[in-house]
């Protein structure tokens, strides 16, 4: 895609403006690196299209595409040119937040995306012992209703099968309330008042659960017509 135009905003679209592409940068610079794991941050992409994003970010210098030590496979690191984006990318996210929270439907709100959100937010260190056990059921789906998070140490993990652990925390509501939470649109508090939420657990992990599970740094941006 060439504007033939000198100007450098077209020259950086030629390169940034292609669908997924945004996404794709978005994900590299939370820590996804993986081939599996971008895939599962951007679910309705075809691995062709994701390979084919990656080579070009890759030809164009944004990307270091190096093989898995003793394994099949690649990982994907952002360089400094693609890093220099985060705060553009932070401000689209911010200026989204504002004036493009309308155009929500209710196919957005992608349960395999919330987890891993929710699995980045964990903060292991404000975590209670060795290894921590979430459970979250999802009223409003029929495939994969349940998902865990298990943080050992500094590994969280995400689990579709029961990993077969004691869980600590158990979280029961629909996909759109969990999201709306991390992204500010809700509170655990007025969730559970209005019986969106359910929370079961010790309450030294319950009583202030953003401390260990983060909401996204967007929360808390009102939407442009509440200003």
């Amino acid at each position: 895609m060439e504007y033939g135009q000198f100007c450098p905003i077209a020259k950086a679209t030629e390169i940034l403006g292609e669908k997924w592409t945004l996404l794709i940068i978005r994900e590299l610079l939370m820590g996804g690196s993986r081939f599996n794991e971008l895939q599962r941050g951007l679910s309705l992409i075809s691995p062709t299209i994701l390979s084919r994003r990656l080579d070009s970010l890759a030809e164009h210098g944004l990307v270091v595409k190096k093989k898995i030590p003793g394994q099949k496979g690649f990982e994907y690191f952002p360089t400094g040119s693609c890093q220099e984006l985060l705060p553009i990318v932070r401000s689209l996210g911010d200026w989204g937040m504002r004036w493009a929270r309308s155009n929500l439907s209710e196919k957005d709100y992608d349960v395999e995306l919330l987890m891993l959100y929710l699995k980045r937010s964990i903060v292991p260190e404000k975590l209670i012992g060795r290894e921590t056990v979430i459970r979250f059921k999802f009223t409003d789906i029929e495939q994969f209703p349940d998902w865990w998070l298990v943080a050992s140490g500094e590994e969280v993990d995400i689990c579709v099968k029961d990993p077969g652990k004691d869980v600590d925390v158990y979280f029961t509501s629909t996909v759109r309330t969990m999201a709306d939470i991390w992204m500010g649109d809700n509170s655990y508090k007025k969730a559970i008042a209005d019986g969106s939420l359910k929370i079961v657990g010790d309450k030294a992990l319950t009583r202030n659960i953003s401390s260990w599970m983060q909401n996204s740094i967007f929360a808390g941006l009102p939407p442009a017509n509440e200003i």
